[in-house]
């Protein structure tokens, strides 16, 4: 039998306003503004949304047991190809499926159920959109049902009232990072779609950041906080729908979301002063420097002289020259993929690969 899932504006917002909480609620407001302003302080701060996200991809594809390496990754997105894993390619469409999300987000200062069906449709490559069948139901070790998904049928007015809850800044009144986490937890038991919906769920997350101007570009990834905390995260997502412990989940994403933060302001710092510092040395020892050079190689972890030829507007002779000089230099390291070349930037790789 289908769980029956009542609208999250039944309940008090008061809920959420304990000691614990709030204070809990302010450390993760600290952290996301550091972030929010150490992102401005990067050079074409949008470089971090392909790189970052690749990051992020890679870890919520990890939570549904979705495995790739970085190495194979930022290959697949240098050079698709049909000799990828299948997992390498289900990762590149995250990324592919968050920069659909943001952009309609960016148009619209919404974050609709449309919006969402588009986004899973990337993620998935499929049209299937909203199920029309019963969802999966959700078992424990020893075999017993924990979790059944609400019936087809009442899908249409869930997702109405998730997209009322979202959008409509005054039908319940809470901190937004309040708001996101029992966002996510709602879109989550719901299980609107026959596949895809944790990782739909978790680009939900910091889009609605960045629809509630918390964040400027999508750069705040939840999924390295919550692969960290996998079976916390499963439990009380449970908890919450069996035993209405509501609090235990928001205090957790909260903590998350701080986590996260301080995370990503490290990683950025190092990437800020990683391009700092190709920026000079570069800009001291060849010509041919630009600031649209290092906007490719930090864009690009593994860049192509084709990726030079668009962002730089230069022959295919002029970008192989500058690729293979900036390799010779200990810059990069030029590595032979099938008939191709590719230029890694060992250093960038080096951040972004690390746990």
């Amino acid at each position: 039998m289908a769980t029956d899932i009542p609208a999250l504006t039944t309940l008090d917002p008061a809920r959420f306003e304990t000691p614990v909480i709030m204070k809990q609620a302010v450390k993760a407001h600290r952290a996301l503004a550091e972030l929010k302003g150490m992102v401005a302080s990067v050079p074409n701060p949008n470089i971090l949304i392909q790189t970052l996200g690749l990051r992020e991809a890679k870890d919520s594809s990890e939570i549904e047991n979705i495995f790739t390496t970085h190495d194979e990754l930022y290959r697949e997105m240098s050079m698709p190809s049909v000799d990828a894993s299948p997992a390498a390619k289900e990762v590149a469409r995250y990324s592919q499926a968050l920069n659909t999300g943001f952009a309609e987000v960016r148009r619209t200062g919404l974050l609709t159920t449309s919006q969402v069906v588009a986004i899973q449709s990337v993620l998935e490559e499929s049209d299937a959109g909203i199920r029309k069948l019963p969802g999966t139901i959700l078992r424990n070790n020893s075999g017993a049902t924990v979790y059944t998904p609400p019936s087809p049928e009442l899908l249409p007015s869930l997702l109405t009232d998730l997209d009322r809850f979202i959008n409509d800044g005054e039908i319940f009144d809470a901190d937004p990072l309040v708001k996101m986490a029992l966002m996510h937890h709602q879109f989550e038991s719901i299980h609107p779609f026959y596949d895809g919906n944790g990782r739909t769920g978790r680009i939900m997350n910091v889009l609605y950041l960045v629809k509630e101007g918390l964040l400027d570009i999508p750069v705040l990834y939840l999924s390295r906080g919550i692969v960290r905390t996998k079976s916390d995260y499963f439990r009380l997502l449970q908890s919450t729908r069996d035993e209405d412990r509501w609090e235990n989940w928001v205090k957790y994403m909260l903590e998350i979301v701080e986590a996260t933060a301080e995370d990503s302001i490290r990683t950025i710092t190092d990437i800020r002063n990683l391009m700092l510092d190709f920026k000079h040395r570069v800009r001291n020892e060849f010509k041919f420097y630009s600031q649209d050079l290092i906007n490719n190689l930090f864009r690009h972890p593994y860049t192509r002289i084709e990726f030079i030829q668009e962002d730089l507007s230069v022959s295919r002779v002029t970008a192989a020259k500058y690729l293979d000089e900036l390799s010779t230099a200990g810059y990069l390291t030029k590595r032979k993929i099938g008939n191709a070349n590719v230029y890694v930037n060992d250093a960038l790789f080096a951040i972004l690969s690390r746990s």
